[in-house]
């Protein structure tokens, strides 16, 4: 004869709905706490970070409200404050990460900036690279050229412009003193024909060798989309292919 369960036992939720239940809470509460990096010289704010990125995102620079927030919202809030369309949300979360972990652009190790605005010189600095004891026609025995960052100096041609209309005779301010024993080089930046500073953004300021300027831009660290070449990978051979069908029908 069967025995028949007890009808409370009929009524209890099965084991599988009670476990998630009861784990789910847990595993929210051990979540990891994402660490929010401090903003720089040449990343101070919100709408500068979101105009160096570029892909149009400097339109939305008024839904977040701070710095905390912009690596504290999820995507879904993002969606909430308007940031679309998707790929948006999800190449601003990416660079976002990217600078949480120390990976910028180039200016983004940049200390000396000035109303958006670097400057970059070029400088000897002490070496002990083999190919480097040897003085040649552009460096000093035992020296190398490299590109620091110094507070800004040289005036620009328009402000020597301004200068001069305001009764001024604008003169240019003689070169700083740099510290080459602490000096940095500057990354993102080379070094072209041993006086010119070459590099995505840099802007050569006219007559005064070895000085350059770095100032914030629309995309400056975009990442360029791809874009597809008769119809895409999968596509491609099939695409081509009828190319080739209509190009000999067509010669008929």
């Amino acid at each position: 004869m069967a025995l028949k369960r007890p009808s409370t036992l009929l009524n209890l939720p099965p084991p599988t709905r009670c476990l998630f239940t009861q784990t789910r809470p847990l595993h929210r509460l051990h979540a990891p706490h994402l660490r929010i990096p401090r903003p720089t010289p040449f990343v101070p704010d919100v709408p500068t970070f979101l105009t160096l990125i570029g892909r149009n995102l400097a339109q939305h620079a008024t839904k977040i409200p701070s710095w905390d927030a912009l690596f504290a919202l999820s995507g879904s809030e993002l969606r909430e404050k308007g940031v679309e369309p998707a790929r948006a949300r999800r190449y601003l979360l990416w660079w976002r990460e990217r600078f949480r972990n120390g990976i910028m652009g180039i200016g983004g190790d940049l200390k000396e900036v000035k109303d958006g605005m670097a400057e970059l010189r070029i400088v000897e600095v002490p070496s002990e690279r083999t190919g480097d004891r040897q003085a040649t026609l552009t460096k000093g025995a035992g020296m190398r050229k490299v590109v620091v960052n110094v507070m800004p100096t040289v005036a620009l041609p328009a402000d020597l412009t301004a200068a001069k209309a305001g009764g001024e005779e604008g003169k240019v301010e003689q070169v700083p003193r740099i510290d080459v024993q602490s000096a940095q080089a500057v990354t993102g930046v080379k070094i072209v024909a041993a006086n010119t500073i070459g590099g995505t953004g840099v802007e050569a300021v006219k007559g005064h060798q070895g000085v350059a300027r770095l100032r914030v831009q629309d995309g400056l660290w975009e990442e360029r989309r791809g874009h597809k070449v008769d119809g895409g990978e999968r596509r491609k051979a099939e695409v081509r292919y009828k190319r080739r069908a209509q190009e000999r029908k067509n010669a008929r």
